[in-house]
């Protein structure tokens, strides 16, 4: 589990195209302080496993549904993202509950006048956004300040700015986006009340 306080600004070393995905590696001296093969880091909010630590670079493998999936899939050397380990059992918790699964990616719009800064999100996505709700952009926890059919804005503090990845977006550029997933729990359970249609589990007579 994340929290989505981002804890380093890497930087992408190498990407290595695979058959069955890529294999990149990361410069990160804060995360691979204490960072072992196994261990999960959220890379652009993207949860994946270490399979290698070198110095101040890890490695992890990605597949194929997640370069599709998310802005990883246009990763290149020397591109920055943002870093944070999973939450240890004792950790504050600073943001809200992020499981590093990307639900699709969205758009960077602008920064207006008012310094919110818009973004386009897939339709899909458009129920689980809400004023004043949790979303995760490229793994960092913010708060919706309006949404609208097409788009949502938040507000950006300069400390957000400075350490993130968010800093360096330029109009056009994609994030990758997760929404809060309490949202998604309680869509469903409401769903059976709702339609009247049981609840599907993914449990089996054999199972049971």
């Amino acid at each position: 589990m994340f929290t989505g306080i981002v804890e380093e600004l890497g930087e992408v070393t190498r990407v290595g195209r695979r058959p069955e995905g890529a294999r990149l590696s990361v410069r990160g001296p804060l995360v691979t302080s204490d960072a072992k093969h196994g261990d999960s880091i959220a890379v652009n909010g993207v949860c994946l496993t270490v399979v290698e630590v070198e110095g101040d670079e890890f490695t992890v493998d990605v597949v194929r549904e997640t370069l599709a999936r998310s802005s990883l899939g246009q990763a290149e050397e020397g591109r920055p993202v943002n870093l944070e380990r999973a939450m240890a059992a004792d950790g504050r918790f600073g943001g809200h509950v992020m499981q590093g699964h990307v639900d699709g990616t969205g758009t960077f719009l602008n920064r207006d006048p008012d310094g919110l800064t818009h973004f386009a999100y897939p339709p899909e996505l458009g129920r689980y956004i809400v004023e004043k709700g949790s979303i995760a952009i490229d793994g960092v926890s913010l708060t919706v300040a309006a949404v609208s059919a097409q788009e949502f804005a938040v507000a950006l503090i300069p400390t957000t700015l400075s350490l993130t990845t968010l800093g360096r977006t330029q109009p056009g550029d994609p994030v990758n986006l997760e929404v809060d997933v309490l949202a998604k729990y309680v869509e469903k359970m409401a769903t059976v009340h709702i339609s009247g249609a049981p609840v599907d589990n993914g449990v089996g007579k054999e199972d049971a």
